[in-house]
């Protein structure tokens, strides 16, 4: 990180000032952070040295404040020591990885949603139906209807979660499907052209 190029600003210097430096090393202390707070599996699909690696495990089995803050100033001190590309890779990696979270958090309220209309109106069993047609309706009305009752008498919500899995199980087939349909008229259309 220390190899940058710095060009000579108006008073002379020809290395980035103190203030600058600081800076880079609380963003890379805050990359650090990011890391050690990362569920396991994604911690494991992260690009970082055998040592890093090491520090971030140490950071998180530690439970003490006082120790937790020492190996997190650790953690900084060796993010420190790897390469621009090394970092870039990092920070690309933890992009990626907030980038399926959100795809995936948005899916499930998108899930969420759908249960809620399919609770409230009777028509939009319909409509999902013509959206997904491999879904069996009898499945859905059952369970709508078992939800609805669950609802009305203050029951455990049974019915209401197998609701939210059959809608989730449904679209992601349906999903499924339709890539395949892209797939399988991408590979006409070459057969088309040859």
């Amino acid at each position: 990180m220390n190899d940058a190029v710095v060009e000579v600003d108006d008073n002379g210097y020809d290395r980035p000032s103190k203030s600058q430096l600081k800076r880079e090393m609380e963003a890379l202390q805050q990359l650090g952070v990011a890391l050690v707070e990362l569920p396991k599996d994604a911690l494991k699909r992260m690009p970082m040295t055998e040592d890093l690696s090491d520090a971030v495990h140490e950071a998180r089995r530690i439970s003490d404040h006082e120790g937790r803050r020492r190996q997190l100033q650790y953690v900084g001190r060796m993010m420190r020591g790897l390469t621009e590309t090394e970092v870039a890779a990092l920070r690309q990696a933890m992009e990626e990885h907030r980038g399926v979270n959100k795809a995936a958090t948005a899916r499930l309220h998108w899930i969420e949603r759908t249960r809620e209309k399919l609770l409230a109106d009777d028509e939009a069993l319909t409509a999902f139906i013509r959206d997904y047609p491999a879904a069996d309706p009898q499945e859905g009305r059952t369970l709508i209807r078992n939800a609805r009752r669950e609802q009305q008498q203050a029951k455990p919500p049974k019915y209401f979660r197998e609701l939210f899995q059959w809608i989730k199980d449904v679209s992601k087939q349906g999903d499924d499907d339709a890539e395949d349909a892209d797939h399988d008229s991408g590979e006409d259309r070459e057969d088309d052209e040859a």
